[in-house]
């Protein structure tokens, strides 16, 4: 409720990270946050449905493979598709709420080519004319979902530790176990580290980009001289989050060195 709040017009960027973690946490999460979202995407209040498409993409982005199979169903498909429909909620949804919803889906299209009801649900709004071309999706806007598992997982990558592991496994005594099971926890928790360090990079340069193209629009308004009080205090809060987010930036792309595409975002 807090990240979909209508009632805030920017998005509560630390309440839908810890959506997104709560979804990780819980097992019954992935299952059960699509059908929540469903429902706020499908509210009459704009500004709740458009916090609800932005929660909705950071856990496609954030919440792994078990999250991609649950909205790549008919189930979920067809809720979003409500929205769209003039059988449905079409008639009174807001235009920019269709246009995300279309933006979104068109964009699975593209990101999960092997979903085939994603693309089937999107054929067949083009083939009714609910869709009239494919959209334009802003590359800053959606970033593609991060593979499930990092490819330079630990258990891959570090070999001295991987054949150390593989031995003591192999031991009959029970030390050599004990000091396995103990290498294991270890090496797990240097893969939550590593994994929770991916996700704030994610969201932090998600929510900068968000940021910065918002100020362009306002700065666009102040261009045609169509600023109002409100506009420039929204402007000077978004300055001020970005002047935060600066340091916090630079030391993300300091931690990536190794990592070009990470260091490119």
């Amino acid at each position: 409720d807090k990240a979909t709040d209508p009632s805030t017009p920017e998005e509560n960027w630390e309440c839908i990270q810890r959506f997104c973690d709560q979804v990780n946490a819980d097992t019954e999460g992935p299952s059960l946050a699509p059908r929540l979202l469903a429902h706020k995407i499908q509210s009459p209040q704009e500004m709740e449905a458009l916090h609800a498409l932005t929660v909705l993409e950071t856990c496609v982005n954030n919440c792994g493979e078990r999250f991609h199979n649950e909205i790549a169903k008919f189930r979920f498909l067809n809720e979003l598709i409500k929205v769209l429909s003039p059988k449905y909620y079409g008639t009174w949804s807001s235009e920019k709420v269709k246009s995300r919803v279309t933006e979104v889906i068109f964009s699975w299209t593209v990101w999960f080519p092997q979903e085939v009801k994603i693309r089937d649900a999107y054929q067949m709004l083009k083939k009714q004319g609910i869709v009239k071309e494919d959209p334009k999706v802003p590359e800053d806007k959606i970033l593609p979902p991060p593979s499930p598992r990092p490819q330079n997982s630990i258990f891959d990558t570090d070999e001295e530790k991987s054949k150390l592991l593989a031995r003591l496994l192999k031991s009959s005594h029970a030390e050599d176990l004990q000091a396995a099971n103990r290498l294991i926890k270890s090496m797990i928790q240097e893969e939550q580290e590593k994994s929770a360090k991916v996700s704030r990079r994610a969201n932090t340069i998600s929510e900068v980009a968000e940021n910065v193209k918002r100020m362009d629009e306002l700065l666009e308004n102040y261009k045609r001289q169509e600023f109002s009080k409100s506009d420039q205090e929204t402007l000077q809060a978004l300055f001020q989050r970005c002047e935060k987010l600066r340091p916090l930036l630079f030391r993300l792309a300091s931690e990536t060195v190794d990592d070009d595409e990470a260091l490119g975002k």
